[in-house]
């Protein structure tokens, strides 16, 4: 049977079960836009800009754990992926991107709207690739999705010829593939699992650090299961929260710059660190040679690339976390650390982290306290970067599940409003609320128009505090207050919400957050919330440039504390 390429295209997705598809179209990706109708198990959402498309793609895989599919056409199309490309390249989501190309004849002649989008993608991909050859193209699609979805996941980016979209040839999808090369290792050696047994095994001061990995791999039960029989304390990367229940007696919150100061003393006095699918990020680890100077490293990873990398490690295991989990239990005894456990809960209790003092002013902290009460752990939170990620990650508790959705190694300000487009047609019945900053919502705030479009009932919150908050706070810190271009001038957010047709309310005062957060609960649809929050407000603890996890910045001590 003869098909188009953009037929092709087309059927692939499906026989991949793709579902969604976000983008926007233009003169080279025009034949496959041309082509959509003919399959109408695929939506096409609008995005009203690439950048939110690739984001809104990201936001659905990470939601749905299937493959996000973006699309744009040639030129600036597809360099306005870029940004969310490098975003899932860096946090393992699995993607597909097609792009336009110029037609065949013209590659290399600097037509309108030529550019070498694989050369620009090679370091932010899994794999990309250029079709020369239509008949390559069921190949290409089954391969972009076995990549993207296996092993260590990520972004894979398809660049098509104008003229491939519309040369007719014979169709046959392939059934298997063939790649050689490309053998992900799933399950550890049983050398290096028994080698780590009998660490954890013979630990005193052992800690779980437990990070995106776990999510990937839905490793849930077999973390719990490590927990619990081990008694041995999770601690979470920022993309690893909501792999363990927030109120599990042995989970002790996040790590890293603005982790919990009782995380960050327990790795530095540990004996035995348990790495769990993270990558040693230096937002984790503070500075590298001072990380858990005390304790022997085990290391679980599927990309051999990252053991090793950033941090020494006495155990490294290659492979699938729950099957590294599944085999590494069976060899655990039972164990009490209860000595280690009580130093935990008193470093919890003399160096309390989570405190919010009370303030007749919105206090960010208090606002996602707030939001947390009225959700009760039955919402998926989704973030931009920025202060308020930092607040959202520290004061909401998070027991679901990957309830927590955010931009961790690029850390993308407006990432958050097109994410959670993505979460929420993943989860369309479920409760999503977007935390943003007034600056980093304002970088993709024209997706507040495909929230009308699609009539989603996203909720967005966003901490307006006139200042870009993350970078005046360094600048606070450590710039003796020179807020140069921090101070941030934004519209009035209700306005801007209901000219596109989605109600919004405003809250300046304490006793307004409660109902206005009701409000929005309460809305059938889109709601919008601009919380004028405390201006210069800090984010602590905070590890400071340089620094160790032990050397962290606490609250100043300020009077009238709520807990």
């Amino acid at each position: 049977m003869k098909m188009t390429g953009a037929q092709m295209i087309l059927d692939g997705f499906v026989k991949e079960g793709v579902e969604v598809i976000f983008g926007i179209l233009g003169g080279a990706i025009l034949p496959l836009y041309d082509t959509l109708p003919q399959f109408p198990q695929l939506r096409h959402v609008l995005t009203r800009h690439e950048q939110g498309a690739a984001h809104a793609a990201d936001g659905y895989a990470r939601a749905s754990e299937k493959v996000g599919v973006c699309m744009a056409t040639s030129g600036p199309g597809a360099t306005n992926l870029v940004t969310g490309i490098a975003n899932a390249f860096l946090d393992s989501v699995p993607m597909v991107a097609i792009t336009g190309q110029v037609a065949r004849p013209f590659i290399g002649k600097d037509a309108f709207q030529e550019i070498d989008i694989t050369g620009i993608t090679l370091p932010i991909t899994k794999h990309n690739y250029l079709v020369l050859d239509t008949a390559s193209l069921p190949r290409i699609v089954k391969e972009a999705f076995h990549l993207a979805r296996t092993g260590r996941p990520g972004p894979v980016l398809i660049d098509v010829p104008k003229d491939v979209f519309a040369e007719q040839v014979e169709y046959h999808y392939p059934k298997q593939l063939d790649l050689p090369s490309y053998k992900p290792t799933l399950k550890g050696h049983p050398a290096q699992i028994k080698k780590a047994a009998k660490l954890i095994n013979e630990s005193e001061r052992p800690v779980i650090i437990a990070g995106r990995g776990v999510v990937i791999s839905n490793a849930y039960a077999q973390l719990k299961e490590l927990a619990e029989t081990s008694q041995i304390p999770v601690i979470t990367t920022l993309l690893g929260i909501s792999t363990f229940p927030e109120s599990h007696i042995l989970s002790y919150g996040m790590l890293g710059m603005h982790g919990m100061a009782h995380a960050n003393f327990a790795v530095s006095d540990s004996d035995l660190v348990i790495a769990i699918g993270m990558r040693f990020d230096d937002r984790a680890t503070g500075t590298v040679n001072t990380f858990a100077p005390r304790a022997r490293i085990i290391h679980i990873d599927i990309d051999p690339a990252e053991i090793g990398k950033n941090v020494r490690v006495d155990v490294p295991i290659v492979g699938d976390v729950k099957n590294v989990l599944s085999a590494l239990n069976k060899q655990l005894t039972s164990a009490q650390h209860l000595a280690w456990i009580e130093q935990l809960d008193n470093w919890r209790r003399t160096h309390p982290s989570l405190d919010i003092r009370d303030s007749e002013s919105i206090l960010p902290q208090y606002v996602v306290d707030k939001v947390y009460q009225a959700t009760r752990n039955n919402a998926t939170i989704v973030t931009g970067v920025g202060q308020h990620q930092m607040w959202a990650a520290q004061h909401y508790q998070y027991e679901q599940p990957n309830s927590l959705v955010s931009s961790g190694g690029l850390g993308t300000m407006g990432f958050g409003l097109p994410a959670a487009i993505g979460v929420q047609i993943a989860r369309p019945k479920s409760t999503v609320w977007c935390l943003d900053g007034d600056g980093s919502f304002q970088m993709t705030i024209q997706e507040l128009a495909t929230i009308a479009q699609e009539r989603l009932p996203l909720k967005v919150a966003i901490f307006n505090n006139g200042y870009l908050g993350m970078v005046r706070q360094w600048q606070e810190l450590f710039h003796e207050r020179r807020y140069v271009a921090t101070p941030l001038a934004g519209p009035d957010f209700v306005k801007v919400a209901e000219a596109y047709g989605i109600p919004g309310t405003k809250a300046t005062h304490r006793d307004e957050v409660a109902p206005a957060i009701q409000q929005a609960m309460n809305e059938p649809g889109p709601f919008v919330i601009d919380f004028q929050v405390e201006p210069e407000e800090n984010v602590y603890p905070m590890v400071p440039p340089g620094g160790s996890l032990a050397e962290l910045l606490e609250a100043p001590k300020k009077e009238g504390v709520k807990s």
